[in-house]
C-alpha cells in the first residue's frame, strides 16, 4: 500500500515547533509539557524492588556481561572531523531546517535525560541487586547520549543546562507496569528511526548534514540492548502479557506510534535532507519496530490496516489545526483547541478499534540488532 504523503509548508512547520534562537529558547524547550514533548516519569520502587528475574536466568547473566564489557565506553568523543564537518556544514543549513534540526536534537536530548533520570532514580531507592546493576548501566549509557547530543546544541551556543532541566521539568508517575511497556517501546523504537538514518546515510553519505549521524550505528545498539532488558523482566513476569494487560500494551503501542508520526511530520525539511519522506520513514520505522516486538508482545499493532493509515494522517492535520487555533487565542481560538482535542481522541479511539494480529511468543527471547 502506498504511503499517504503529507505537505506542510514553511508556516506549518514553524507554527508547530516554533524558534529557537537563544540557549534560554533552547532550555525552555527542553522544559515544555506538550503532548508530543519527551516526559519524566517517576514509578512505584518498592515494587520494582520486588521484581524477580529467576525465570531468565541464563540470559539475564549473559546480558549483565554484555552491559559490563561496555563496548561503547570510549564511542561517545568527537574528533578533529566532527568539528570540520560542523565549521562546513552547518552555514549551509536553511533557516526553517536550521529550526527542524534544533528540534530533533533538543527533543532527542530530553529523551536520552528522561531515561537517565528514572534509571538513575530507580537504581538509588531500591536494594534488588539484579534491578540496581541494570539501572547503573542503563543510566551510564543514556548520561553519554545526552552529553553526547548537547555537545552538538552547544556548537550553537544552544547548551542545555541538565541539572536545571531535571530541576524543572514536569515528572509523569507511571505504575511499574507502564514503565516496562513504554520503555520497552521508546528503546526499541529508538533504535529502529537510528539505524533506518544510518543505513540510508551509509548508502547516501552526501545527504549527511551533521556528523552526528555517524555515531548511530554504535549508539542505536545501547538501545537496543535497553529494550532487550526490559524484555527480559516482561518474560519473567508473565503475568504482564496476558488478560487485560493486552488492552494496555495496545494502547501503548498506539500510544508511542502516534506521537512519532505527528512529531515527525513537524520535520519534513530534516527527512527530504537525508533522502526520505517523512511518511515513508516512518512506516519503514514502525515495520522493524513490530518486527522486534515481537518477542514479547503476543499482539501486534496492523500498520497496514487502512484505517490506521487514516487515522495517523488525520491525528497531524488535527496537531496543526490545534496549533493554528492556539496561535489566534481569543475565545475562538480556545474553543477550535477544544473541538481539535475532542476529534483527536476520537481519532485515537478509531485507530485503538483496529484489529489486531496475534502470535505466539518465541522461545528464544534475545534477538540481536541485524537491521
Amino acid at each position: 500500500m502506498n504511503s499517504t504523503v503529507l505537505n506542510l509548508d514553511h508556516d506549518h512547520v514553524e507554527l508547530l515547533i516554533g524558534n529557537v534562537e537563544t540557549a534560554a529558547d533552547a532550555n525552555a524547550k527542553a522544559v515544555q509539557n506538550t503532548v508530543l514533548s519527551p516526559r519524566f516519569y517517576t514509578t512505584d520502587f518498592a515494587a520494582m524492588d520486588r521484581l524477580n528475574v529467576e525465570p531468565v536466568r541464563a540470559e539475564w547473566d549473559i546480558m549483565m556481561q554484555e552491559y559490563e564489557g561496555d563496548n561503547n565506553h570510549d564511542h561517545f568523543q568527537r574528533d578533529a572531523q566532527f568539528a570540520e564537518e560542523v565549521k562546513t556544514l552547518m552555514p549551509q543549513l536553511s533557516p526553517e531546517m536550521r529550526q527542524e534540526f534544533l528540534d530533533f536534537l533538543i527533543s532527542s536530548l530530553t529523551s536520552e535525560f528522561s531515561g537517565c533520570i528514572l534509571y538513575n532514580e530507580i537504581r538509588k531507592n531500591i536494594d534488588n541487586p539484579d534491578i540496581k546493576k541494570l539501572m547503573t548501566y542503563m543510566a551510564r549509557d543514556e548520561s553519554r547520549h545526552a552529553g553526547f547530543i548537547n555537545q552538538s546544541l552547544k556548537d550553537f551556543d544552544l547548551g542545555i543546562d541538565l541539572g536545571q532541566l531535571k530541576r524543572q521539568k514536569d515528572y509523569t508517575f507511571f505504575k511499574p507496569k507502564y514503565i516496562f511497556y513504554a520503555t520497552y517501546l521508546s528503546e526499541k523504537i529508538g533504535y529502529a528511526r537510528y539505524i533506518t538514518i544510518f543505513r540510508q546515510l551509509e548508502k547516501h553519505p552526501d545527504k549527511r548534514f551533521h556528523p552526528i549521524f555517524r555515531w548511530f550505528e554504535r549508539w542505536c545498539n545501547d538501545e537496543f540492548r535497553h529494550g532487550e532488558s526490559f524484555a527480559l523482566i516482561m518474560r519473567a513476569n508473565p503475568h504482564l502479557l496476558r488478560g487485560g494487560n493486552l488492552l494496555w500494551i495496545r494502547f501503548f503501542i498506539l500510544a508511542v506510534y502516534a506521537t512519532m508520526y505527528v512529531r515527525d511530520h513537524t520535520r519534513p525539511l530534516l527527512h527530504e535532507a537525508m533522502g526520505f519522506e517523512s511518511t515513508d520513514y516512518d512506516y519503514k520505522v514502525f515495520r522493524i519496530t513490530s518486527d522486534i516486538c515481537r518477542q514479547v508482545f503476543p499482539i501486534e499493532v496492523d500498520i497496514d490496516h487502512p484505517t490506521f493509515r487514516a487515522c495517523m494522517t488525520r491525528l497531524v492535520e488535527l496537531s496543526v489545526a490545534n496549533a493554528a487555533a492556539k496561535q489566534r487565542g481569543g475565545l475562538i481560538g480556545l474553543i477550535g483547541r477544544a473541538v481539535t482535542a475532542t476529534q483527536a481522541v476520537f481519532t485515537f479511539g478509531r485507530l485503538y478499534l483496529v484489529p489486531v494480529k496475534k502470535q505466539a511468543l518465541p522461545d528464544d527471547i534475545r534477538m540481536q540488532p541485524v537491521w
